[in-house]
């Protein structure tokens, strides 16, 4: 399973972009925002210098004509550009119709903000994608989590409905056992914040014996740190 970073920090995509373990990196309109980007195409066509890892870059319009326009145009910036077009408008229209028409273009997609088992089966029954086409679906595990639907059996059912050739993605993770969960539901990307692929890194395979006593160390330095007294 692959795992791509998410952020719009270009110094963090710098950082990570010689870490082996990530293979590629997922921004979207809010990371960008947080981040102070202001000019669009000037921040990934930088992100672009950095890396020729897969990179996906968000539609930001909510009409399907100007989406179609701006996806013709970030697709045009590099052979590892793949396209964020969210699954419907904020009107709740389906944008199948829109996918196609990019697919027909040979557009790399990323399918995003996809929540429900009907989502991907409209996907699955009205998208021309073949083996020969080159897309991402984007589930949002962590936040199917947040409602209290457990996001493991969510994919799993999900990945048996979805052809081998469409690549799925396990989106918005929100801790590491995601990861492992992810690949063991048969994900073939992840997406995570540097964070998150820090401890990771840090933690994969530690002793717990090992990390209960680091616990009790940190408790206990912060308690001098602190100056307690009774």
């Amino acid at each position: 399973m692959k795992i791509f970073a998410d952020t719009s920090d270009t110094n963090e995509i710098r950082e990570l972009n010689k870490n082996p373990l990530v293979s590629g990196f997922t921004t979207n309109p809010t990371l960008m925002r947080r981040a102070g980007v202001t000019d669009y195409e000037k921040f990934c066509k930088k992100v672009l210098s950095i890396t020729d890892k897969p990179v996906s870059f968000e539609v930001f319009a909510d009409d399907f004509d100007e989406m179609e326009r701006q996806a013709r145009i970030i697709s045009s910036w590099g052979e590892n550009v793949y396209v964020k077009i969210p699954i419907t408008n904020t009107k709740g229209e389906s944008s199948i119709e829109l996918i196609n028409k990019l697919l027909l273009a040979n557009i790399k997609l990323n399918i995003t903000a996809v929540f429900t088992l009907e989502q991907v089966r409209e996907i699955v029954v009205k998208a021309l994608i073949t083996d020969k086409k080159k897309v991402i679906v984007s589930v949002f595990g962590g936040r199917i989590a947040d409602t209290g639907v457990d996001p493991t059996i969510y994919i799993k059912r999900i990945r048996s409905v979805l052809p081998r050739w469409i690549e799925l993605l396990w989106a918005s993770p929100r801790e590491v056992l995601n990861i492992y969960q992810a690949e063991w539901v048969g994900c073939d990307i992840i997406t995570c914040q540097p964070d998150l692929i820090e401890k990771y890194e840090k933690l994969k395979g530690k002793d717990l014996t090992e990390y209960s006593l680091d616990t009790v160390k940190m408790f206990y330095n912060d308690g001098v740190k602190a100056g307690f007294k009774l």
